[in-house]
Parts: structure tokens; sequence; C-alpha cells
């Protein structure tokens, strides 16, 4: 079996370089200025990958939210994948899912105080948000790492520990959506999802076989997750070591179930996966799958845990079982950086980037200047960076 799967992505070899010379001709228009991309007098943080699937971009954007906006007017702003709207949207407290897509809906909820915006033209986007608000002090760009019509002060790349880059290959042979070389565009690389077992040895090596430039940081950061919180009950939170001796049916709609499964096993051996696809919308059909699931599950003190994400969506689901409602809870996830002075550099970086940049500082610059990098740097050869 394993021998055919190679074979197979071994065939699709040829489609996969007639896709990376698209991606690449147009990579080389935006590079050459045959493409035009627009810089913004307000400070610009654009999160994203290169890969199809996930790699932890809301916590990561999350937490940007939480370590800026106890001293800066915060804005989210992301495409509104599956929404049932267009154009541009600001979020308010009325909001729904499907105004404004699942990821946005939650981190609205969570940080209501925070402006969350959706356009699928990001540079429309960020016009608006700044036209609208003298007050705004920085942009974060949801999944945007791609979208080169902007130029952010700071491109963020994550890279999924588990499906490195440096080991894929273009779609469709890999989950590559461009090639390899686009790491070269980012000014902060975060290798997320490590397991909290990560040894020196193995930082080393990653850190070696990335092959960063001089001006880019590498940073390392692992998934943390809190109590399970209910999404329809009256009832407490439930602390994860509260799941032994529980049946734990695990409810997603998400890139990759796989990690919250492997993640939950050492506090629930008795766990039932029932899977659908990314941002998936709940029919008729898949909530009586739901109801149906659950109720044969004949263990005491049984439990559906499912993701901060899907609990948008299930919340407008119509069709859930009283029984059902009564134990939906959603597991939150953050990330934590694997090393504390990790933690400091990378908030050194950012804060100190939106503080020099802010339009409401002191200390605003030309928009050449706001660029953690020059020009003249980044085409600089590569080498190894000393992971500290």
């Amino acid at each position: 079996m394993e021998g055919d799967y190679i074979k197979i992505k071994e065939s699709l070899l040829p489609l996969s370089w007639l896709y990376g010379a698209a991606v690449g001709i147009r990579n080389f228009c935006f590079d050459v200025g045959l493409l035009k991309s627009q810089a913004f007098d307000v400070p610009v943080i654009a999160v994203g990958n290169i890969t199809v699937g996930g790699t932890g971009k809301t916590p990561h954007v999350e937490y940007l939210v939480k370590m800026l906006r106890e001293k800066f007017h915060v804005a989210v702003l992301s495409r509104g994948y599956k929404r049932k709207t267009s154009g541009y949207l600001l979020a308010t407290n009325n909001s729904t899912m499907n105004d404004i897509g699942d990821e946005p809906m939650q981190m609205k909820s969570k940080f209501p105080d925070i402006s969350v915006a959706v356009d699928k033209k990001r540079v429309r986007g960020i016009q608006r948000l700044t036209d609208n608000d003298e007050q705004l002090d920085v942009v974060l760009l949801d999944d945007a790492f791609q979208h080169r019509y902007v130029k952010p002060g700071i491109n963020i790349l994550l890279v999924d520990y588990h499906r490195l880059i440096i080991y894929d290959k273009l779609l469709p042979a890999g989950r590559l959506r461009e090639s390899m070389k686009g790491k070269n565009r980012a000014d902060i690389v975060i290798v997320t999802k490590c397991p909290k077992s990560l040894k020196p040895m193995e930082f080393r090596l990653i850190t070696k076989a990335m092959n960063l430039y001089p001006y880019q940081h590498l940073f390392f950061t692992t998934l943390h997750y809190a109590d399970l919180r209910p999404i329809f009950a009256q009832a407490s939170n439930i602390a994860l070591n509260d799941l032994k001796g529980r049946h734990v049916l695990l409810l997603t709609g998400i890139a990759s179930p796989r990690q919250m499964q492997e993640d939950l096993a050492p506090y629930a051996s008795n766990i039932t996966p029932l899977t659908f696809a990314d941002h998936h919308d709940f029919s008729q059909r898949d909530v009586q799958r739901i109801n149906d699931a659950f109720a044969q599950m004949t263990a005491e003190g049984k439990l559906i845990v499912t993701t901060e994400k899907d609990a948008t969506r299930l919340q407008l689901a119509e069709g859930l079982s009283d029984e059902v409602r009564r134990h939906l809870y959603a597991l939150p996830v953050d990330i934590q950086f694997m090393q504390e002075e990790q933690a400091q550099r990378f908030n050194d970086i950012i804060t100190g980037y939106v503080q020099k940049n802010s339009r409401n500082s002191i200390l605003v610059t030309g928009k050449e200047e706001h660029r953690p990098r020059t020009d003249k740097r980044a085409t600089s050869k590569p080498h190894t960076i000393t992971f500290k």
C-alpha cells in the first residue's frame, strides 16, 4: 500500500512542476513590480502559511491580539472564508458566523473590544479600517502570507512541525502552495505544534534545515489547551484531568483533527472521532449523525468535545438534541513558545515595530523605514540561524 501511495505521488510530479511554474511567474511579477504591493502608514502584520491544511493560524493571531490589545487599538482583517456575505464588512456584537465566517466570529466573540473585519480584497479592507478609525494602531492580517497585494511591515510564516516545508513538495504531489523559496519573504518563521518533549538537538537540526537568512527570526511554539467550556448549557468548565474515565465524542470540522485527538489521548483513553471537512457547514443530516452517535454511547459521564471554531457553526445548527446540547463542550487552544526567552524576544520584535510605526506615536517614520529588514539585507546569501 505504501509503495502504491509513493507511485501515485511520483506520477503527480509533472503537474506539480506546471503548478510551480504558474505560481513562480506570479511571484516574479510581484518581485519585479509588474504586480504592485501596497504599503500603508499603519503597522500591518501578516500571519499565514504556504501549505494546504492547518498550521495554527488562528491561535497565533489570537496570541498577537492578547499581547497588543493592552497598549494598542488592534484590528484583525480576514477573508471571512465561507461567509454568506460579500465585500467589506465590519463585525459588530450582533454579527453571526454566516455574516463574517467562523474564525472571525471566534475572535470577535473572544475579544469584543477589538475591530474585526472581513474582505477578500485585503487592500480595500485595510483602507476601510484606517479611514474609519483614526485611532487604529495595528492591523493583523489573518491567513495572508500569499496575499502579496499588501506589503506588510512584518510577515509571519507558520510551519507545521509535523509537515515541515523543507521535506514537502508542491501541489498536487505534496501540500505546498508555492515553492519553498516563498519562505524567504518571511521576517519571522514559527515552527508550530511542536511536541512539548522537543529536545535541544532537534531545535538545532530544524534550525539548520530551515536554512534561513540573517534578517529572519526563527521561533518554536506548542499548543496549550485550557479547560473545556459549555457551549449551550449553564454549567461549569471541565478541566482536562477530569476527562479520565469519560467516553468522549470528538467532533471536529478542521484541517488537522488527528493532532487534537493525539493531544487529548493522555486525558481521555476512550475517544470516538466524528470528523468533517474544514469549515464544514453542518446540515440536517450531519446534525442527525451527531445526535445518533452520541445516543449510541452508553458510558456514564459521556461528553462531546469540539473546537472553538466548530462551536461557532454548531451554535447555528438546528436540530441538535437536548442531550447533545447539555453535553457539548468547546476546547479552547492557545500557543506557548517553547522557551521563555523566545516569547520575550518575539514580543519585543512585535511591540517595538508597532510602537515605532503607529500613526498615533511620535516615533512614526516613513514607509520605507518601517520594514524590519532592508532590501540590501534581503539579498544576502542564506545562512543558518543560531537558535538561542
